[in-house]
């Protein structure tokens, strides 16, 4: 195995050969798919909870893994399953947790020029995570999968298992609902 960058093929036979190799799995996707989670809505220790879940999942069904396919898609679609089946079972869906880094907001902006850039930038990042929040659960993932975590249409698909063309189709009708939201938000502020 390439010790300095293995592909997820080759980390995926070497972690079939030894099971303390899934180590390096880990912590490739860790960060990425804890991102996701936060903007699915789960909080840090949810998220932790849910990806741990999720990472056990993987490694037990690690022998199914089709290695023609993507393995980014493959952990995706397992901890978006997981994540949809614990708000199922909560019957809830919890406000996502604001960044450290936007709460901080303050304590690095260096002159006032910078305040009322960075407020106003504040600002419309709160106006398009509300918007979202507020979209069906299926447009705002594939806006999140799309546009915050930077998948292409056919891993989208893989991911939440739903046709290439109806990927499209909702990440088109998602597109025209956030602009709606993000209008009528800017409405009823003017107001």
């Amino acid at each position: 195995m390439n010790s300095h960058n293995p592909t997820d093929q080759e980390l995926v036979a070497h972690t079939l050969r030894d099971r303390h190799a899934y180590r390096a799995v880990v912590e490739r996707y860790t960060q990425r798919l804890e991102k996701y989670l936060r903007r699915l809505g789960a909080d840090e220790e949810l998220a932790k909870d849910i990806l741990q879940e999720s990472f056990i999942k993987a490694y037990i069904n690690l022998n199914d893994y089709d290695a023609s396919l993507s393995l980014s898609a493959w952990l995706y679609r397992i901890v978006h399953n997981e994540t949809v089946s614990h708000f199922r079972k909560a019957r809830i869906r919890p406000e996502p947790v604001r960044h450290e880094k936007d709460l901080a907001l303050f304590d690095t902006i260096p002159d006032e020029l910078d305040i009322v850039a960075e407020a106003d930038a504040q600002s419309a990042r709160a106006a398009v995570q509300a918007a979202l929040d507020s979209l069906e659960s299926k447009y705002r993932d594939v806006l999140v999968l799309r546009f915050f975590e930077e998948k292409s249409y056919d891993e989208i698909s893989d991911i939440l298992q739903i046709p290439p063309g109806t990927v499209a189709t909702y990440i088109n009708r998602g597109k025209a609902k956030l602009k709606s939201a993000i209008r009528h938000s800017k409405a009823i502020d003017k107001q």
